[in-house]
């Protein structure tokens, strides 16, 4: 039977209404679990119960903290995992600490649970899962594939989808995937009338795209308040998100833009010297190096020790100026990142407001991981470990933010430019692999562990821990052939990511033979990485069994448009 949309609208109208005028009946299991998996369970689970507070089992919940008690039943004012959610966000006691704050339908299915005794299934045990953000995860897709049609002036079939009210009148029912409308049109077959968006519009979604969906109504649909969608076009050319109307520059206006940057590369280039950058409020400071712009061989001949048909056939490659990081980014750094908490803490022992994290607070930050992430090999000057692409992207957005540079991670072929500093030898230092000790920690000298940064020679261009220490990760999609598709001299080639795996890491680690420290070497990342990752689905952030990798960021001379850096930070596949 072909359903038609109207029907799917109704029977979502009618849904809503029922929900509104039903008694406050809350179901554990459909409503209030979700939100403390997602919610609570990153700081408040088995791992890692801060405060001594854990909230994954009934007795850890009555239990309460070392605070003393978080629920009274029957009684939401006088319960703390209710009250702390309803403080604002500026508020220390705030919960959950870190952005989005609980919705109102959330804080409210806490409050009727409470109220009506708390009561909890016997024996059931909460495990963390993934947090669905509204502005990091369902804005973006709502608004490239959606308010085209549904949105105010341009609500094909009485549905828009760009104000929550809309939404939740129409299609949107949180908690409830059954009479959600959104959710059930965008999982019809790719061939069904009322498949959203359809077909000849892009759809069906991606399955990733559809459990985030499906995921953020899980979690009761938290829509902050005031935030109203506007109709975003994807430029399939270059997978760039572009608010508005598309307008398609002509050859010329390219050729004229390009000029116009070659003649401000040429002015501002011969001023680029060393400088150390802090990270603002923290004291924490790093080193970046400039890079000369030139052109180079890039790839290996079939002749080099070692060689691998992914890293041919060579090809000469142009490369504008940039800075690049002395060594690979350090745990002094990236927890910093990591743990919004101690950042907070940090800047409030040196005195600094917390107005100075204005812009960085919007930035998406990691959950909390369920190990050690340095797995014993030390924290104070050694490189951070084990982060996914995503979490590497989202710290360069998060380190712009603070600093108002510019930072993202280099392209592959920056990454070997940089790499070879002007030599065309399987290492920076040459071809002689004996020597290689002097410049590189591998499975040879390491001791089976990484070593702190900065502690063997640098290449020419004062570059650290290139070959070796740990892998690096660059900002491209890997494609084993990706350099027979390249045609005469080649500018700043970058393949932006539409998959998840592989992706590409360079330099080798101190779990390497030599030969896979090699200056055109690459690697390709896998879903095994994070083998032993307990979470369903697999965390975003962690790839935790890969410590053997790592990351070092790139300022470029020139800075993008605001369109460009979005691209570096933020490829298909993962999250916004």
């Amino acid at each position: 039977m072909r359903v038609k949309l109207s029907r799917f609208l109704l029977v979502g109208i009618i849904a809503t209404l029922l929900s509104g005028t039903a008694s406050a009946q809350v179901s554990f299991e459909r409503q209030v679990k979700p939100v403390l998996e997602s919610a609570c369970l990153s700081c408040h689970g088995e791992k890692k119960p801060k405060g001594e507070l854990q909230l994954h089992t009934h007795e850890g919940l009555l239990e309460g903290s070392e605070y003393g008690e978080v629920v009274v039943p029957g009684k939401p004012e006088d319960s703390t995992l209710y009250t702390t959610t309803i403080l604002s966000p500026d508020a220390d006691e705030v919960m959950p600490p870190k952005p989005p704050l609980l919705s109102k339908s959330q804080s409210d299915v806490i409050k009727e649970w409470i109220n009506a005794g708390a009561k909890w299934p016997e024996g059931m045990i909460l495990k963390q899962i993934r947090r669905v953000g509204f502005i990091k995860d369902i804005k973006p897709i709502l608004e490239s594939n959606c308010l085209s049609c549904h949105r105010e002036g341009h609500d094909k079939g009485d549905l828009r989808l760009d104000e929550s009210q809309y939404a939740f009148e129409s299609s949107v029912v949180p908690f409830d995937l059954d009479n959600s409308t959104l959710y059930q049109t965008i999982i019809l077959p790719a061939d069904h009338e009322d498949l959203m968006p359809p077909s000849k519009k892009g759809g069906p979604l991606k399955d990733e795209q559809i459990n985030l969906i499906k995921d953020w109504i899980v979690q009761g649909a938290p829509w902050p308040d005031g935030v109203k969608l506007a109709p975003v076009r994807r430029d399939s050319e270059n997978n760039q998100v572009l608010v508005g109307t598309v307008i398609a520059a002509p050859k010329e206006v390219l050729d004229i833009r390009r000029k116009a940057i070659e003649q401000l590369i040429e002015q501002f280039e011969p001023t680029m010297k060393p400088y150390t950058d802090e990270i603002p409020g923290t004291g924490v400071k790093f080193e970046m190096v400039p890079i000369p712009g030139g052109d180079f061989v890039m790839g290996s001949p079939k002749t080099e020790k070692g060689y691998n048909p992914n890293e041919g056939p060579q090809n000469k490659v142009k490369i504008d100026p940039f800075w690049m990081a002395k060594t690979e980014t350090t745990w002094n750094c990236y927890t910093l990142f990591m743990y919004q908490e101690e950042e907070k803490m940090v800047m409030k022992l040196r005195g600094y407001k917390p107005e100075l994290n204005e812009v960085s607070d919007a930035v998406a930050r990691p959950t909390t991981p369920y190990v050690e992430m340095s797995f014993g090999m030390g924290t104070d000057g050694f490189p951070a470990i084990s982060m996914t692409q995503h979490a590497a992207n989202t710290y360069c957005k998060w380190l712009t933010a603070k600093t108002g540079h510019y930072y993202r991670l280099p392209t592959e072929a920056e990454w070997e430019y940089a790499c070879r500093a002007g030599s065309a030898t399987a290492y920076s230092f040459g071809d002689d692999s004996s020597v290689i000790d002097e410049y590189a920690w591998h499975d040879g000298n390491s001791d089976f562990r990484y070593h702190k940064v900065g502690t063997k020679k640098p290449n020419a261009w004062g570059l650290h821990d290139m070959h070796g220490n740990v892998s690096e990760w660059t900002a491209d999609q890997f494609l084993a052939d990706i350099y027979g598709t390249f045609k005469g001299i080649i500018s700043n080639p970058f393949q932006y990511g539409k998959d998840l795996y592989p992706r590409v890491a360079r330099g080798g680690s101190w779990m390497d033979k030599p030969e896979k420290l090699r200056s055109a070497h690459r690697i390709a990342s896998s879903s095994d990485w994070k083998f032993q990752d307990p979470q369903l689905p697999k965390s975003i952030w962690y790839h935790t069994d890969a410590q053997f990798l790592g990351f070092r960021v790139l300022r470029p001379l020139i800075i993008p448009s605001s369109a460009e850096m979005h691209k570096y930070w933020t490829t298909e596949g993962e999250p916004d």
